[in-house]
């Protein structure tokens, strides 16, 4: 049997999306499917709104400050001598 009925048998909706596109997950600014031209983002404009969250600051890696990074930074560091052998 083909015809106007063998459409209804395929899926609609995301599950009808290239298989390869749902293995890029989603997009992490706007959750829409992520396209292997800007992965992990879908778009350029997606991929720029992070860059910039990024450079503005928005973003940030947690780090554990010590005594030491504290001293390191209070002095100035100087570069090595070189001997007169050389």
């Amino acid at each position: 049997m083909t015809g106007a009925n063998d459409n209804d048998l395929r899926p609609q909706g995301p599950e009808r999306q290239d298989p390869e596109r749902k293995a890029l997950g989603a997009c992490p600014i706007c959750r829409k499917p992520a396209t292997e031209t800007y992965r992990p983002f879908c778009s350029k404009r997606c991929a720029d709104v992070d860059l910039g969250r990024w450079l503005g600051g928005t973003y940030a890696i947690p780090t554990k400050e010590t005594d030491e990074d504290d001293e390191e930074s209070e002095q100035p560091r100087r570069a090595p001598r070189l001997s007169d052998d050389d």
